[in-house]
């Protein structure tokens, strides 16, 4: 009778009951499942078993995939929460500062101000832009600003013209001294690692999804099939394949996907090096709250030195019309440091602690794709501790054929199936995370900038909080093993 063959067919959802005969027949066009004795197993069938297998695989690999894929969307969610909110805090000190120290052109000033963090906030997500292009455009628009608001209140005729002239002079004139390059130096270095690490995350979802559905060969469907239904058409539904061979299947059928082994040990690597580069001296935290400090001690050092500029913009732009106005010296006001609100402590905490676990347990996972084969195996699949198990053919007391490793070039000596070459999506994806891992000349680039002279009042650097909270761990400067 066939009738376990049934209840095992209606349990694993695997088809119509109908086309499981009530006893074993003679059947002779099988494909896969052959036998030379009566079957309990039709042609039907054993397409309901491809279906079967593919529908399975990809749901086995969605559960050894899904711890790893819930840390890193978890990790997505959790940045940018922290970083939307490190953003407002830092945009808000920077409109307080207008508003308190600079109220003359605070109204004016609120919509570079908004442009700056919108273009920052962009930048980080990955748009076409870059750091400096996005600060040298807030210091051209706040020129025109400081210069008639500031430098010169009598100004009474600020036309479209004059301001387009102030605009463009402003890189030639440098009226905001070293203060301007210092806020690109320190905000290119902090936000460069948080853009990375942003692309980072969006590139391992990829490689995860790309995975789960990496279409089955037909030659590795027809070998999952002979090994995990073909016992069941002589009425073994119970028995499980032996170790060495479902590794063998496992293996040949994974190739492509083990591929990304050494891509993917070399990603953790560079996740690691940008966590610890935005925990270390390229504080994305620090950076960003220093913004409105960097801002600050431009716009005094503009008007301090007021006469010598406005003589240099009479000069190119010509003189506009005046009023009795106070002297510029009036209008500099000192600004008393903004202590840290809680709001920024807490974001600062969220995303160090965030940091700390995503890169441990992403050090963990450091050899997924060199262990899926084996993981697969495990558990219940296979039949540990019995004395007999399926080869195949038969059942056994062991596997006898030799058991291949791992990769592409192995499965040349795969008993249980043919592999023929590199999955082409596999591929693409060895190739994005290549590119994605050639930072090695951005990182020495970023550790030369790093023990560079610093200039005073950059807004920027290392805090002592920093120094000691245990992110550091060599002398090298969070120097990561990629």
């Amino acid at each position: 009778s066939c009738h376990e063959v049934r209840t095992a067919f209606q349990l694993r959802q695997i088809g119509p009951l109908k086309l499981v005969p009530d006893v074993p027949t003679a059947e002779s066009d099988l494909q896969i499942c052959q036998h030379r004795a009566p079957t309990c197993c039709t042609k039907k069938m054993e397409e309901s078993y491809q279906a079967a297998v593919r529908r399975e695989r990809t749901q086995s690999i969605q559960a050894l995939n899904f711890e790893l894929k819930y840390m890193i969307v978890g990790h997505i969610t959790a940045f940018q929460e922290a970083f939307e909110s490190l953003l407002r805090f830092a945009e808000n000190r920077t409109s307080s500062l207008f508003e308190t120290a600079y109220r003359p052109m605070a109204k004016e000033a609120a919509e570079p101000v908004k442009e700056l963090f919108t273009d920052i906030s962009l930048y980080i997500l990955g748009a076409e832009t870059t750091v400096e292009s996005a600060v040298l455009r807030f210091f051209d628009s706040l020129f025109p600003l400081v210069y008639s608001r500031l430098i010169n209140p009598g100004i009474t005729d600020l036309s479209e013209d004059y301001t387009e002239c102030l605009r463009l002079t402003r890189q030639d004139i440098n009226p905001f001294g070293h203060y301007s390059k210092n806020m690109v130096t320190e905000l290119s270095k902090s936000l460069w690692a948080s853009r990375m690490l942003s692309q980072a995350l969006s590139l391992g979802i990829e490689v995860i999804n790309t995975t789960e559905h990496a279409a089955l060969t037909k030659e590795c469907s027809r070998a999952l099939v002979k090994m995990q239904y073909c016992p069941h058409c002589q009425g073994l539904t119970l028995i499980r394949p032996c170790v060495g061979y479902c590794l063998n299947v496992m293996r040949g059928c994974l190739a492509s996907v083990s591929e990304l082994d050494a891509q993917w040990r070399e990603f953790i690597s560079t996740l690691e090096y940008l966590t610890n580069e935005m925990a270390a001296s390229h504080d994305l935290e620090i950076a960003l709250s220093g913004i409105w400090s960097s801002i600050n001690e431009a716009i005094l050092h503009a008007q301090l030195n007021g006469p010598q500029l406005s003589a240099t913009v009479d000069k190119v732009c010509g003189q506009p019309k005046q009023q009795e106005g106070n002297l510029s010296s009036a209008n500099i006001v000192p600004v008393k440091e903004v202590t840290e609100t809680q709001t920024f402590m807490m974001a600062h905490t969220s995303l160090n602690n965030k940091r700390r676990e995503f890169i441990s347990y992403m050090k963990r996972s450091r050899t997924f794709y060199a262990s899926i084969a084996e993981r697969l195996c495990d558990g219940d699949l296979v039949m540990r501790d019995s004395s007999t198990c399926w080869n195949g053919e038969d059942v056994v007391e062991s596997y006898t054929n030799r058991v291949v490793s791992n990769g592409l070039k192995a499965q040349i000596n795969n008993p249980e199936l043919k592999v023929r070459g590199l999955d082409p999506l596999i591929n693409s994806l060895i190739d994005k995370l290549q590119h994605f891992n050639q930072l090695d000349a951005e990182k020495a680039k970023l550790k030369l900038e790093r023990w560079g002279p610093r200039d005073a009042g950059s807004g920027g650097g290392r805090s002592e909080e920093m120094e000691s909270s245990g992110d550091c761990d060599d002398e090298d400067g969070c120097q990561g093993s990629g």
